[in-house]
This record gives structure tokens, C-alpha cells and sequence, in this order.
């Protein structure tokens, strides 16, 4: 395996990451219990480990769907200028949509994205983040749930990734640079 310039000491365990899920799951199923269906909007690709766990533990029909957006790159520090890579392939018009982020940081990726996908018309919409770090928030945004809280670290794994390694990590672990990496 080829050297890395960090390392990772885990910060939330695989099994309490699976636990928190199981709730979450448990609170959107009732708040989404009359849905014909549930629309799944995933943002890639950092949550596609989260709504893959997620939806399985949903007790709702749902459809999946994902939209690719960023403000980071292959950077640590968010751009603050998101763009869209991929859009919806499905309608939203008149459904229930639950939009499903892997971390919220500046808060600018998880608001631009909701105020696009108002312009969709969907008939109800809420959101989920994994991860919140309301330390570092710039733009006055609320996920209507939290998976975990946590400090102003760069973290890493169950689908979160740095410069495109580490996703496939079962916790979430934070990143330490080590002294030949300065």
C-alpha cells in the first residue's frame, strides 16, 4: 500500500454509525409514513455509503436518485462556489424528497443545492446530513437531521473522502498529518 503523509484515528465507530442510522431511519419513516413514495436524493459522492445503510433501513417505498455537487475539489477547504455535475435523472415535481449529505461543513453545498431543488416544485422536502461541523458554517443552513455532530477536524471514510482515498473506511476516522508531510 502506498505511503500516506497521515494518519487516521477513528472518531466515530462502524457499529455507532449503524446504530444511529437505525433511529434516524425509524424518525424519517414517520414523518414520511403517508408518502406514496419517497424520493432519495443522494449527493455524491460522499454520502453514497450513508444512503446505500440508510434506505435500507427505511420502512417506506423509495426511489433513489442522486445529484453530484461540490464546492471542495480535491482540496481540504471548501471553494465556497458550488457547481453541479450531475443532475437528477427522475422528476421531484409533487413528490416527497429527503436529500442526504455526508458532511455539512460551510453550509454552502447543502444550501445551494435545497434552493435548486426548490425550483423542482417537490411537494415536501427534507434533508439529512451524516455529519455536521457547525464550528465552521458560513451560510445560515440546518439539516432537519444530524447524524453525528463533530469538532473542526478534517475527517475521512464510510464514504467520505480525501483527494479521493479513504471512502471505503467502515468509521469515520479524523486525519493527523505526520512529520514527513510538512
Amino acid at each position: 500500500m502506498p505511503h500516506r503523509p497521515y494518519v487516521i484515528d477513528e472518531l466515530i465507530s462502524a457499529k455507532a454509525i449503524a446504530a444511529r442510522i437505525e433511529h434516524l431511519a425509524r424518525e424519517i419513516s414517520q414523518v414520511f409514513e403517508d408518502t406514496d413514495k419517497l424520493v432519495v436524493v443522494g449527493l455524491l459522492r460522499g454520502s453514497f455509503v450513508f444512503i446505500a445503510d440508510l434506505v435500507r433501513e427505511l420502512k417506506l417505498p423509495v426511489e433513489v436518485d442522486f445529484l453530484e455537487a461540490s464546492s471542495y475539489g480535491n482540496a481540504m477547504e471548501s471553494s465556497r462556489e458550488v457547481r453541479i455535475f450531475k443532475d437528477l435523472r427522475g422528476t421531484i415535481e409533487g413528490r416527497d424528497v429527503l436529500v442526504v449529505e455526508d458532511i455539512i461543513d460551510t453550509g454552502h453545498t447543502l444550501a445551494h443545492v435545497n434552493d435548486y431543488l426548490k425550483t423542482k416544485h417537490p411537494a415536501r422536502m427534507k434533508t439529512i446530513a451524516l455529519l455536521d461541523k457547525p464550528a465552521r458554517r458560513e451560510v445560515d443552513f440546518k439539516a432537519d437531521w444530524i447524524g453525528f455532530e463533530i469538532p473542526d477536524e478534517f475527517v475521512v471514510g464510510y464514504g467520505i473522502d480525501f483527494a479521493q482515498r479513504d471512502r471505503n473506511l467502515p468509521h469515520i476516522g479524523k486525519v493527523r498529518f505526520t512529520d514527513d508531510a510538512k
